[in-house]
This record gives C-alpha cells, sequence and structure tokens, in this order.
C-alpha cells in the first residue's frame, strides 16, 4: 500500500456470490477493467477469495470481492462454500449472480444476506447467450420480487448499470463515521503521546497514528506528538494544556497520572473501538472482568496475523494485565486474522484489538455474533483502563 492508497478497511466492500460458472469472475474483470480474477469454462476455478481494491466514479474507493461458488461439490467445496459464507461477514453490498431458473441455492443465499441487513443486487449474466432471458427474467422476478440487472460481463453492456444500482444501494452512513467524533474541533491542541515501542516498525507510524493525524488535520486541530518517555517536556514546553490527549492503551497509567486535570484522554484503541464497533457495548462488557475468576475463559482477538513479540499488547501484556487481577491459572486463548470462533459460548469474556485492519461490517458482524449468544465482548483499549481504574476518565 503506497502513501496515497486508502486502507483496504476504509473501502466500500462489494462481494459478488454466485454458482459455479456463473460468470462472477468475468464480471468482476468487467466492473475493474482489469483481468482481477482467473475466467474459465470449468466451474469451481475459483477457489479462494479473490480481492481487488479501486476508485469507482461517484462511490469512491472500494473493494470488490469474487467468491468461489456457493454450489461447490466434495471436501474441499466445503471448505471454499465456508470461505464464501465468512465473506458474508465482510460485505457491504452484495451482487448475487443468478444461472438458470433452478433458484434454491440462490434463495438460501438471499435470505442470509438479509439477515446480516446487506443490500442486493440481483443479476442476470450472460445475456449475450441467453435465448430464454424474456421467461427467466420473469421467473426471478416472481421468485425474489426483485427485478434482475441484465449483464453480459463479456461484451461489457449492463456494468453501468451495475454502478448506480451500487450508488443507489450506498448505506447512508458509509464513509461518515469519524475516529475522534466530537471530541475536537478546530483549533483544539492535541497531544498525540506515542511509544516507539518493537510493535511500530523502524522508520514509520501504525496504521491508527497514521489515520488519527490524517482526521485531525483535516478538522484544522493543532497537533503535538511525543513519546512517552517526553511527555512532561513536552506539556512543560506547550503554551497551554491540551484539550485531548490520544496515547497508546499500555502506557494509559503513565500518561494519566502526568496529565493535566484539565485534558481529556483516551487512546488510538478506544477510538477505533468507536470507528470500527460499538463502543458503548465494549465499555458496557468491560464490567465483567470484576467477575471473573481463575476458571474463567478469555478470547482475544487481533485483526492482524503477525509472529508474537516480546512487547505485543495482545498476546503478552493484556494477558500479563489480567492474569495478575484475577490469577495465574486463568486460561486465555488467542486468536488473530479471520480466525474468530462461531461458538463463543465457552468464554467469560471477548477482547477484541482496535481493529485497524478490519472494515466496520465486519467487526459489527462479530459483535453481533457475541451478542446473540451473550457473550459480553470488549477492546484492548476499554479493558485495560478498566483494568488500570481510569475507564470514567476516558474520553470516547
Amino acid at each position: 500500500m503506497s502513501l496515497t492508497d486508502t486502507p483496504n478497511a476504509n473501502r466500500l466492500h462489494i462481494a459478488l456470490f454466485g454458482r459455479r460458472n456463473s460468470g462472477k469472475s468475468s464480471l468482476i474483470n468487467a466492473l475493474t477493467g482489469q483481468d482481477t480474477a482467473i475466467v474459465s469454462n470449468t466451474p469451481g476455478t475459483t477457489t479462494d477469495l479473490v480481492s481487488k481494491a479501486m476508485e469507482v466514479h461517484a462511490i469512491g474507493a472500494c473493494l470488490f470481492m469474487d467468491t468461489p461458488g456457493f454450489d461447490d461439490e466434495g471436501e474441499l467445496g466445503e471448505m471454499r462454500i465456508a470461505r464464501t459464507l465468512k465473506a458474508i461477514e465482510k460485505t457491504d453490498i452484495a451482487l448475487l449472480l443468478c444461472e438458470d431458473d433452478t433458484l434454491s441455492c440462490e434463495h438460501e443465499m438471499l435470505k442470509q444476506l438479509k439477515e446480516k441487513n446487506i443490500p442486493v443486487i440481483l443479476i442476470l449474466n450472460k445475456m449475450d447467450v441467453r435465448e430464454n432471458a424474456v421467461e427467466l427474467v420473469a421467473h426471478m422476478e416472481r421468485q425474489f420480487n426483485i427485478r434482475p440487472l441484465l449483464v453480459s460481463a463479456k461484451e461489457g453492456t449492463g456494468i453501468e448499470e451495475i454502478r448506480q444500482a451500487i450508488l443507489e444501494k450506498l448505506p447512508s452512513d458509509f464513509g461518515q463515521q469519524s475516529i475522534t467524533g466530537a471530541l475536537v474541533a478546530e483549533n483544539d491542541l492535541v497531544l498525540l503521546v506515542m511509544p516507539q515501542d518493537i510493535q511500530a516498525p523502524k522508520g514509520r507510524l501504525i496504521l491508527p497514528q497514521v489515520q488519527t493525524i490524517r482526521e485531525l488535520l483535516d478538522k484544522k486541530c493543532l497537533v503535538m506528538t511525543c513519546t512517552t518517555d517526553k511527555l512532561s517536556e513536552t506539556l512543560q514546553a506547550l503554551a497551554r494544556p491540551p484539550k485531548l490527549i490520544i496515547t497508546d492503551s499500555q502506557v494509559f497509567r503513565t500518561v494519566y497520572e502526568q496529565k493535566p486535570d484539565e485534558s481529556k484522554l483516551t487512546s488510538f484503541s478506544v477510538l477505533f473501538a468507536g470507528y470500527k464497533g460499538d463502543i458503548h457495548y465494549y465499555v458496557e462488557s468491560a464490567a465483567a472482568i470484576e467477575s471473573l475468576t481463575e476458571s474463567s475463559r478469555i478470547l482475544i482477538a487481533e485483526a492482524c496475523t503477525h509472529a508474537p513479540l516480546s512487547e505485543d499488547i495482545g498476546r503478552v501484556k493484556l494477558p500479563h494485565l489480567l492474569r495478575k487481577r484475577i490469577g495465574e491459572k486463568l486460561q486465555i486463548d488467542i486468536v488473530s486474522g479471520t480466525d474468530f470462533p462461531h461458538d463463543l459460548t465457552p468464554y467469560s469474556l471477548v477482547i477484541h484489538c482496535g481493529a485497524c485492519m478490519f472494515n466496520r461490517k465486519y467487526v459489527l458482524s462479530r459483535i453481533d455474533r457475541a451478542q446473540e449468544q451473550h457473550i459480553p465482548m470488549t477492546n484492548y483499549g476499554v479493558a485495560i483502563a478498566y483494568l488500570n481504574g481510569i475507564l470514567s476518565q476516558i474520553e470516547y
């Protein structure tokens, strides 16, 4: 990703669903104007999720996702279908391709998409070779109460109609979320305390820091940065106390003890909890820490997939704080990336990272799963603030 790219997590996720050989790969190539996916007459050519990031006129930054056919067969086919179903959790808008008048698979997929409140655009592809198009369109309208868009990916017809339909289906609040919300306004002084530890790549800032700084600059705030060890000197050098201090959650206590009384305090993780998820549910769920015992089981979920680091906040520091508070025998399971259990009932609490690598739809789908199973779910920053006894003093 270059410095000018929009992170995939901030793009509109548009997924193509359909049976094998329904023309999904041809259509994604037509939509992106590139050979994004391999095209073949052999059913099942797409065996894994294929993604293409691009800018779409009048829509903006999008991520198109080509999925394996949901009618795949065999043991490997079941694994591919599982990947297709997992893609639903990330989908903001779905393009559902129909192949013929046998629509049982499409009915089931449409049901699952509607259960997740995902807008659906119904598509009848291969119009260049269909002889029974009129009858098939009428049949689909009767079955789904939706008129399909008529498309030929091969000839490039109907592509503009798809783009227009995506624009019409665009969620009203998409892209309206703000990292800092109403916490700051123009001319407010904001201090970012950023420990450059082993998790910060040499010569670069991590993504939440970059995105937060960019938003603050767009809001015309006055932005100051420092490392934790220079906090005292930085505060002394300022003509007035900062309106807001944003820090890394792992140094919450250190910064809290040094901050001016009039300065509000939060962390990157807490801000991203609200930006990507449900901050109020996270705060409410943090109270579950109080009832944990050594026989409890906790799940820590991180979006990034990386080799464990000696200073890792999710794998080292947060477990240390929890066991120090509750007991050394506390069982803690850790998952990363898209590995997130469907069954959360074995856990007394789920603690999720800020999820800067996930889109909001995906994070909310995990929260929905936890709520459906009545499992409290909180966030790294919220949990650390609670464990430090300062959650009530944190802004979000």
